[in-house]
């Protein structure tokens, strides 16, 4: 096997595995068929859990299967064969269901817990390239993966049969939501940690300054009562609001040096002169992220945004970098 050291032939050599991986997929996707909605199916009518089983590569598939299944609706799990030949096949029951993968469906840990899951009386959905191993004889439903060779130069190293199994993983997950129309606040219930958790569950008013940190001001107030409120609230900006509470306006500090900039009297200036009387705002009950595209999708983006209520009162204020410091 000739080395692979300059440039272009390393470049080659990326390019040559991630076509070959590629030709795999579309084969794979060309030769589902109905043992592919059969298996579906059974997965779908599983009232216990999906226990995914692999060793090897094919055991690091089957985690990532198992977790991707568990995070969008599909109680599953991943147990080791070496583990469920020791004791880990009591979690089994007759109500679950096996996702077995393994390429040649001939490793011995594999196989060997073949007897005692067709005791327990359990379905198994197999993913192998050999549909004629013992893994598939065993198999209720045999989703096949075929693989003309490996990416590995020696044809040995699991690669493109292992992206087809996770691929064919990937479909499985997807097609399950779909069929349970999963639904995106469902989704946010599995997923509470993380900037994706945040995204998908903080509101505005989980956010928001609002309350005793919600800097408002009235119509008429003075520039000295808007700088006091700006001051006191550590806000940049305050809402200016009518007799019930309703936002009529923004001021930042741009609005304030804008002004002065034209040499007005200071002492003669109140929110309405300095107020934005179109600011942008926003819901109290909209998502966080929402605040975040508000701001950020603008030609100039700005730091601070309003938020109203259902009835249009000034709730409260939403700020860039309390947004960036949550992670959003």
């Amino acid at each position: 096997m000739p080395k692979t050291t300059n440039s272009q032939a390393i470049l080659a050599s990326i390019r040559s595995v991630i076509r070959l991986e590629a030709e795999t997929l579309n084969a794979v996707a060309r030769s589902t068929n109905i043992s592919f909605v059969r298996g579906i199916r059974l997965l779908k009518s599983c009232r216990g859990k999906i226990v995914v089983t692999g060793i090897g590569k094919s055991g690091i598939i089957a985690q990532k299967i198992a977790s991707t299944l568990a995070s969008t609706g599909t109680p599953a799990l991943y147990m080791h064969p070496a583990e469920g030949l020791h004791g880990d096949l009591g979690l089994v029951e007759r109500k679950d269901l096996i996702l077995a993968i393994g390429k040649s469906g001939e490793s011995a840990e594999l196989t060997g817990m073949l007897p005692t899951l067709k005791r327990i009386g359990v379905k198994i959905v197999a993913i192998t390239g050999n549909a004629k191993s013992t893994l598939a004889r065993n198999a209720d439903v045999v989703l096949k993966t075929p693989i003309k060779k490996e990416a590995c130069p020696l044809d040995l190293a699991p690669t493109t049969s292992t992206t087809a199994a996770l691929a064919v993983g990937d479909a499985i997950a997807v097609t399950l939501m779909r069929m349970r129309n999963f639904r995106r606040d469902q989704f946010a219930r599995l997923h509470p940690g993380g900037s994706l958790g945040k995204r998908l569950t903080l509101r505005v008013s989980d956010v928001m300054r609002g309350g005793k940190e919600n800097p408002t001001v009235s119509i008429n107030a003075s520039l000295s009562k808007v700088l006091d409120e700006m001051t006191l609230k550590h806000a940049g900006a305050v809402c200016v609001v009518d007799s019930k509470k309703k936002l009529v306006g923004l001021i930042t500090d741009f609005d304030i040096r804008k002004v002065l900039n034209n040499k007005q009297d200071p002492r003669k200036l109140t929110a309405r002169q300095l107020m934005n009387a179109k600011p942008a705002r926003i819901g109290n009950r909209k998502m966080a992220v929402d605040a975040v595209e508000i701001m950020d999708d603008r030609e100039n983006p700005f730091n601070v945004l309003p938020v109203i209520d259902a009835g249009g009162r000034a709730v409260g204020i939403v700020q860039v970098h309390d947004l960036r410091a949550i992670g959003l």
